[in-house]
């Protein structure tokens, strides 16, 4: 049994990483932006503006919690906030948790968000010249619990297969 939990700010690829990873893995693929809107019966953009980040992040603690105490093996590919709430770092670091922060620059990172900010409730009505700014401070206020993952994968110039292969050459050291 294991579960690999993806880390990391929005634009970094957890999505796009997770799907690949899984099926290479074998296993089930957990989106938790999708849990959270099953349970949630709405989009989270549409959570967000009905009823507030402090209920999307109660969801996204529950959803969080059921799939990690869950006997399953899976990828997970959590929000970019995720394991900064509820303690959800701790989680990072215990047996059979392979924890990966994939970790892009400011720059990388605001290049891949402009195209996506409407579907971002976060940054949607942000000025393009504050975005940079946005992620820096961000970036900064997370690294704490970002840095708690068990493995860092630089994601600059790299395509989502070397990532990938990055981290199942380290999943294979570990032995899974």
């Amino acid at each position: 049994m294991f579960k690999v939990v993806l880390t990391g700010y929005m634009g970094s690829g957890k999505s796009t990483i997770g799907a690949l990873l899984a099926q290479q893995l074998g296993c089930a693929l957990v989106e938790l932006d999708f849990e959270i809107e099953a349970a949630a019966g709405i989009s989270i953009p549409t959570l967000f503006a009905e009823k507030g980040e402090l209920a999307f992040r109660k969801l996204e603690h529950h959803s969080f919690e059921q799939w990690m105490q869950s006997p399953d093996s899976f990828v997970m590919s959590t929000g970019g906030g995720t394991p900064c709430y509820y303690n959800h770092h701790e989680w990072l670091q215990r047996e059979h948790v392979y924890s990966v922060y994939l970790k892009g620059s400011v720059a990388t990172l605001a290049q891949r968000l402009q195209s996506q900010k409407a579907q971002r409730p976060l940054i949607q009505n942000l000025p393009e010249a504050e975005l940079e700014e946005y992620i820096a401070k961000h970036l900064f206020d997370r690294n704490y619990y970002y840095l708690q993952s068990r493995f860092i994968v630089p994601i600059d110039g790299k395509t989502p297969e070397e990532i990938v292969m990055e981290i199942r050459q380290w999943l294979a050291q570990k032995g899974v």
